[in-house]
Order: C-alpha cells, then structure tokens, then sequence
C-alpha cells in the first residue's frame, strides 16, 4: 500500500504518545520511526506532534492526519478481506468490543455457534467497559460495539437496540425466588452487593432505588460483575443485573434472576453499534445477522419466562 510504513509508525506514536514505544512494538529502530515522522511533517508544512519532556502529543494537525490515516488503514484491511473472500468464499475477521457481562454470558455460545457454521470467519473479541466500547469502535479499532446505556454519540451507528429489565439476582433457594417478581422494598431488607458509584448500572439501580426513604448502604461495592456474580453466590448479598448478564447461571441453576415490580424502574438499553462512516464488509454484516437473531431468540425467551413485555427496540 502507498506510504504504509508512514501511515503505520504515525499511527502507532498516536496510541504509544513516545517513538520508543512505537518503535519497540513495531520491531523498528527509533531513527527509522523519526525519520518517517521528519518525512511526513515535511510534506505537510506542518507539526504532526507536540515534543513534551515526557513523550509526543497530537497537534490539532496531526489529530486530523491520524483521523484520515485509520480510515485508510482501516479501508485498506476491508479491501484485503474483500480480495481474499473472491479466492476464498465467506472468509473474513469480525472484530467486537462488548461489556464484561455479555462476553462472559451468552457471547461465547453465539460466537461458538457462528465459528462452527462460518469456520474460515476468525472473530476478535474484547470485553471493556461502556466508555471504552465506543472509544474502541470510534478509533477503528474494531468494527462492532455491544454494551448497555450507550449514549447518542457523534460518528456511531446504531444497528439494533433492545430493552433489558433489571432485575433482582439471588441463590435460587433463596425466599424471594419464590415469586415471579419481585419489589424493589422487598430487595433492600437483604444485605446487598451493587456496582459502584459512576458506574452506568449503579446509576439505573439508583433511580430505583430512589423512592426508599432510608439510605442504602451496600456490604460490597465493585465494578466487576464477575465478583458481584461470586458473592451472591456464596450467600452474601443480593444484586441488581440484567437478565443477559446471569443468563449463564441462571441456566446452569447457580443463580436466580426475578424481575422488579415497582412501575419506575427503568431498563438497561443494549445497543449493538459500529462506526458511522465505515460500512460493514461481508463478514462483519453476517455475524451481525447472526448476532441480532440469537440475541432475539435470548429476549424472547426471557420475556416469556418472566413475563417481561416486548422490547421496543
């Protein structure tokens, strides 16, 4: 490709902030990555990067440069999985980013499925959190985002959405398993387990919690779902989640997942998202067919099993 070597040290500097750094993950010298950017900033009569004592940082020219360099980079892969699929029909990569909860829940038996019916598709998952999942996918660093309450944001495309009830989450013995939903007054005279502060669960567990007149004071308070999982597991507490994110457990009967009754309790958005400019090639558009069919089939069930109504997503 024309100037790759150029478009590909800029790039790498942008995300290392040190020629160092690019150079050591590159494989190169420190003098060939400089020499590259001295070419460059040349050509354009312009500083692509600001020289600080402790790195580089982006210019506001340079910031437009590594704009334009990952969409051509980024177009410049898409051409050459365009090409190999001619030789080689429905082979490609998939690239996703999706919160922690949903690549340990019901992602790895999707994703299992569609290798074994697209076995030449390699896919290349990440699990963040909300914010980086946009980051991730605004950067070209990947194609796809699936997260929860993901904000309107400029440069991302909406491909589908779903509502997903929070619920309570307890051991299945418990004595709230027992009804079919369950009241937000009821949850709270139990020791529980939450998500922390600024987190965008605790802050849809906090309107529902805000009718109560007495302040909540959780035994254990994270960010990791996993951990969240684990303690109330061994009977530590109860939690707040989303039917999706214990849809392992609560298949395995390690776990029980009760909806709340209370008429305010808002719901989880899911949105499933790429960037706005970039279409999709081949691969990416068929593992998001498929994605948004077992995604559905996974809601339907759920909405039947507890009664939940439609999503208008």
């Amino acid at each position: 490709m024309l100037h790759s070597r150029k478009l590909q040290y800029i790039d790498e500097i942008a995300r290392c902030g040190s020629i160092r750094k690019a150079a050591q993950r590159l494989n190169v010298a420190s003098s060939a990555v400089n020499r590259q950017i001295l070419a460059l900033e040349e050509e354009f009569g312009a500083p692509l990067f600001e020289r600080l004592p402790r790195g580089l940082r982006l210019t506001a020219a340079g910031e437009m440069c590594v704009e334009h360099i990952r969409e051509v980079l980024k177009g410049y892969e898409k051409l050459e999985s365009r090409i190999r699929a001619l030789k080689m029909p429905q082979a490609g990569k998939v690239t996703l980013v999706a919160t922690v909860g949903l690549a340990a829940g019901p992602l790895p038996d999707i994703i299992a499925r569609f290798v074994d019916e697209n076995p030449r598709i390699r896919i290349h998952l990440r699990s963040d959190g909300g914010t980086t999942t946009i980051a991730n996918v605004l950067t070209g660093d990947v194609d796809l985002g699936l997260g929860f309450n993901i904000p309107p944001t400029p440069g991302i495309r909406t491909l589908a959405s779903f509502d997903v009830p929070i619920g309570a989450v307890m051991p299945p013995g418990h004595r709230l398993a027992r009804e079919e939903r369950v009241n937000v007054s009821d949850v709270v005279q139990e020791p529980l387990v939450l998500a922390q502060p600024g987190t965008s669960l605790r802050h849809v567990i906090n309107l529902a919690l805000s009718p109560l007149s007495l302040p909540i004071e959780p035994v254990v308070e994270t960010n990791a779902s996993e951990m969240l999982k684990g303690l109330v597991k061994r009977g530590t507490g109860l939690t707040f989640l989303n039917p999706l994110d214990v849809y392992v457990e609560c298949q395995r009967g390690e776990l029980a997942f009760r909806p709340l009754a209370d008429p305010h309790v808002r719901h989880q958005p899911m949105k499933l998202f790429s960037r706005a400019r970039a279409p999709l090639d081949a691969a990416s558009s068929l593992f998001v067919d498929y994605l948004l069919k077992e995604l559905s089939a996974i809601i339907d069930t759920l909405q039947q099993r507890h009664h939940l109504p439609p999503s208008p997503g």
